[in-house]
């Protein structure tokens, strides 16, 4: 036990205490004292006893510690020791804490998260997010510890973001800078994820979907596409009107070959490989599309098959063969139809989608017809055998529609 005994330092005597030949000792009580060796050093010790031994702790040198500090770290290694603790290991523990704090840097944990979600993103998917991090996120955070940035300064990051209206992706920073969070919360790094707070920060936007005509102005657009028949390229006019009456995403219809196509039965096999979820990392769905083709479909590939036949492609590019045509071509002869920002590609699902439900097909077939992946993989397994039948007689009933509205009849179909 240590005993306690007057205090006898004060500021000036640590101040004007001079080096001597030998080391000598300067005491304060409780087993504190100042040690001044011959170089002139002046560095706070502590002797103590911690389970009948003797130890000699140090608490930094005098002016970096003064004589009030070295008192305050006196008391509290008294203190642990009355608990039967080494204030030693305390001080261990406490140096390893703040290198561990010091270390994990935002820029560190967020190139640890890039770099274990590789293997899962497409590569456009992780180029875009790095380049996101290193343009607007890694200046203002990236040299901070993890556990030391506050909401204010992610809400500046955002609010950063905003001000050259790039609204998309300040809300890809949001999610960015949360799932990095989470990424450190899942390995002990933090406790807590700042972003949670944040929800009111970014702008809300409308959400601005493809464009695409309405049921009532598909017998217009029909007749614009009529009348410029003889002034589009074979392949650019079969690819309006394939996707008119299969409504198949633009990429699957353009990359289409002739290997999956069988024309004799009328039937077209999109493997998986090319469908929307057959391309994701994470379970990617591995049914192939099975499409029953109407008459009208089999009679346009079939004028199609005497200008490409002989391609791997069923729409070859105009300049390069070997390569489908590209997405350009459809945006360019919707352009000269005089339907700019009125009509896309993908604007021909959204139509069909709402015109057969309007003409009284169910919701499931035609989700399904449009490839539509099922989240009750239950409900999907059913719904892929059972409703093939249906989405053939929907798909040629559509494809009948369409020359209905063409004669300019008036006749109205009744699923």
């Amino acid at each position: 036990m240590v005993t306690r005994t007057k205090r006898k330092l004060n500021d000036r005597q640590v101040k004007n205490a001079k080096a001597q030949p030998k080391t000598y000792r300067l005491p304060d009580g409780d087993g504190l004292f100042l040690e001044v060796t011959p170089s002139g050093s002046k560095i706070w010790r502590m002797r103590a006893n911690l389970n009948k031994k003797e130890m000699i702790l140090t608490f930094g040198n005098y002016p970096v510690v003064l004589l009030a500090q070295a008192r305050k770290n006196c008391e509290e290694a008294r203190s642990y020791i009355s608990q039967g603790i080494d204030p030693r290991q305390v001080k261990k523990a406490a140096e390893a804490a703040e290198q561990a704090r010091n270390d994990n840097t935002f820029e560190k944990i967020a190139r640890n998260w890039h770099t274990s979600k590789l293997p899962e993103w497409k590569e456009n998917t992780a180029r875009w997010t790095f380049s996101l991090l290193r343009r607007d996120i890694l200046p203002y955070i990236g040299d901070i510890p993890i556990s030391d940035i506050t909401h204010q300064q992610i809400v500046d990051i955002l609010e950063t973001i905003q001000k050259r209206s790039a609204i998309d992706a300040a809300k890809k920073a949001k999610t960015t800078i949360s799932s990095v969070f989470k990424y450190a919360i899942q390995r002990g790094m933090v406790k807590y994820n700042p972003v949670n707070d944040l929800e009111s920060v970014i702008q809300k936007t409308t959400v601005k979907h493809f464009a695409a005509i309405t049921h009532d102005e598909l017998p217009d657009f029909l007749k614009a596409l009529d009348r410029n028949d003889i002034r589009m390229f074979i392949s650019t006019r079969v690819a309006i009107n394939l996707m008119l009456l299969l409504f198949l995403r633009t990429s699957e219809l353009i990359e289409a070959e002739w290997s999956e196509i069988d024309l004799e039965n009328g039937v077209w096999i999109v493997p998986w490989q090319r469908m929307k979820m057959g391309k994701r990392k994470i379970n990617p769905d591995k049914t192939d599309h099975r499409i029953d083709l109407p008459r009208q479909a089999i009679a346009l590939l079939k004028e199609q098959y005497q200008y490409s036949g002989n391609r791997q492609h069923v729409f070859p590019g105009m300049r390069e063969p070997r390569k489908p045509m590209s997405n350009g071509a459809i945006l360019m002869a919707l352009r000269r139809l005089g339907y700019q920002n009125r009509m896309t590609g993908h604007g021909f699902r959204a139509l069909a989608a709402s015109a057969l439900g309007e003409l009284g097909f169910r919701r499931e077939v035609i989700e399904r017809a449009l490839a539509h992946k099922e989240k009750d993989q239950v409900q999907a397994a059913y719904h892929r055998a059972d409703f093939q039948q249906e989405r053939k007689e929907m798909l040629q009933a559509w494809a009948d529609y369409i020359d209905t509205i063409r004669r300019k009849n008036s006749i109205r179909l009744v699923a």
